[in-house]
């Protein structure tokens, strides 16, 4: 299998027994890089010859002290999301008026992965301030599809599910709201994860995000499924500052049983509607779990078509309408927001012409 193929994990074990050195898996994906991202715009910030250095430095420290020295991803390549705080480097987050940030210090989850050894090769694309399906903005432009240039990469971490998609990385740090993970993981073919809240620290991350009932997580994209789980372990725990943030025991999902656990299936919620090829695969998808078994259940949340989702969180949090009654369909919606929704979907129609 081509370097540029394997999982971190796998690229880890090749340095450490010495099959690969670090300067060869790095200079593999950069090579990938300066092939691919010219059509992409992926990888937005690039530091290249400082993660030739950095590469260089962890074969001399294999040479000098042997396998067992080296922590776990010593020489393993990972793009971060250009919203998430690394020292020195551009944290604007797609929004010209932060053009001039620079932090002083990691985002806790970037320097939990560069404790871990791994090499940053760059900085990657968002939507402007994080807040949309795309990632596109006035700073660094648009990102595309890492397989169709003609098709969205995805957002808001856009240029993450692009750079993985495309071979450049194999796994990379990322921020989540209402999918800004698992909607590039899925455009581009790759492996994404939102944890759950009080997993990871969000500290570090633009826009703040706290508020809004604590939506937003920090979390991982990975070329293979079987790096999320190791990603997950190194980037979990207090930080100090994040107030949310417990020591939570992980769970090895190799010895988890679905036996009972609820998955619900959610009909009839988004305009437009979904494509019978994805409704046909979410259903594979189900039928696998229900197999493992787990209760698999059909729901209907059909004022999800008035108002939408975000908007929905938002109102439950701001006027106090309940959120379980709102989409239940008990609870009135405001005109303001019915106004709101009609002109989202003139934008959502304006857009699909584009």
């Amino acid at each position: 299998m081509e370097i540029t193929q394997q999982s971190a994990v796998a690229l880890a074990g090749a340095i450490r027994a010495g099959s690969l050195s670090s300067r060869e898996v790095i200079e593999a994906h950069i090579a990938v890089l300066e092939r691919v991202n010219p059509a992409l715009n992926a990888v937005v910030v690039e530091r290249y010859d400082a993660a030739r250095r950095e590469a260089d430095e962890v074969d001399a420290r294999l040479a000098a002290d042997g396998p067992d020295a080296l922590p776990p991803l010593a020489g393993v390549p990972v793009t971060v999301k250009e919203s998430l705080a690394v020292a020195g480097m551009p944290n604007t987050a797609g929004v010209v008026a932060r053009k001039h940030i620079r932090p002083a210090a990691h985002a806790p989850v970037v320097q939990r992965v560069l404790d871990a050894g791994a090499i940053v090769l760059g900085l990657t694309n968002t939507s402007e301030g994080c807040m949309w399906i795309e990632s596109n903005n006035r700073v660094y432009g648009r990102t595309n599809n890492a397989y169709d240039r003609r098709r969205s990469a995805g957002g808001s971490s856009g240029g993450e599910g692009a750079v993985i998609g495309s071979g450049g990385s194999p796994i990379g740090i990322a921020t989540d709201t209402l999918g800004s993970i698992r909607i590039p993981a899925f455009c581009n073919g790759v492996f994404g994860h939102r944890p759950s809240t009080g997993l990871l620290p969000v500290t570090g991350s633009w826009p703040p995000p706290y508020g809004v009932a604590r939506m937003c997580a920090n979390g991982p994209l990975a070329r293979r499924a079987q790096d999320l789980m190791p990603l997950l372990e190194i980037m979990a725990g207090p930080d100090g500052v994040d107030p949310l943030v417990r020591e939570l025991p992980l769970r090895d999902p190799t010895s988890t049983s679905l036996t009972g656990v609820r998955v619900t299936l959610v009909e009839d919620a988004f305009l437009p509607g979904t494509g019978r090829e994805m409704l046909r695969a979410r259903d594979r998808a189900a039928a696998a779990l229900e197999d493992a078994g787990a209760k698999v259940e059909h729901v209907t949340m059909t004022s999800l078509r008035q108002i939408g989702l975000f908007t929905t969180i938002v109102l439950a949090e701001e006027t106090g309408i309940s959120f379980a009654e709102i989409m239940r369909g008990r609870a009135p919606i405001p005109y303001h927001c019915r106004s709101w929704s009609r002109h989202a979907a003139s934008t959502r129609r304006r857009c699909d012409r584009w």
